[in-house]
């Protein structure tokens, strides 16, 4: 099923179904990425944001998860050219409509991966938090397709996101 390219981003307030449907999601990736994921985590916010339940998963090669598309497509998820060289990104869709994003990064990068290190600052520092979901709010209010959301979302640096990113990061020592 093809995405849709008139997609707009939605940010909605947190559901406490999340967490659960992470879970799920997690323990149907660790079982078909078993031979090669080291880690599989829920990334997604704590507070307001898009209802897609954001993964990421740590994999010694990222060559090696062609070998397992097939299986990963039998749970969904199909491949999303995002023109990244330094992760995969799987979408995961009903009806058009994405509702499950697996980020496929080495395990080199894990510990240092943006979206790890700001999703745990945030859930210790709540105003940050209200101030991330604000920015999150006020890029989707303009209607924003899903790439074009996350370029604005990176792109903020002299904003919200990369400033609380880059907080985070000092928080654990990086760069």
């Amino acid at each position: 099923m093809q995405l849709s390219d008139k997609q707009v981003v939605q940010i909605v307030p947190y559901d406490p179904t999340w967490p659960a449907l992470a879970a799920a999601a997690i323990a149907e990736v660790r079982e078909v990425l078993s031979e090669v994921a080291h880690e599989v985590e829920h990334i997604g916010s704590t507070w307001r944001a898009k209802p897609i339940v954001d993964l990421m998963a740590a994999v010694e090669d990222l060559g090696i998860v062609e070998q397992h598309e097939e299986s990963l497509g039998g749970l969904g998820y199909r491949p999303h050219l995002n023109g990244m060289l330094d992760r995969l990104l799987c979408v995961r869709a009903t009806d058009g409509v994405r509702t499950h994003i697996l980020h496929v990064v080495t395990l080199a990068s894990w510990p240092t991966r943006n979206q790890r290190i700001l999703r745990d600052y945030l859930r210790e520092h709540p105003e940050d938090a209200a101030r991330y979901a604000a920015l999150k709010q006020s890029i989707a209010a303009a209607g924003t397709a899903p790439g074009e959301y996350a370029r604005a979302e990176t792109e903020s640096s002299a904003g919200t996101a990369m400033g609380v990113a880059n907080t985070a990061r000092k928080a654990v020592g990086l760069p």
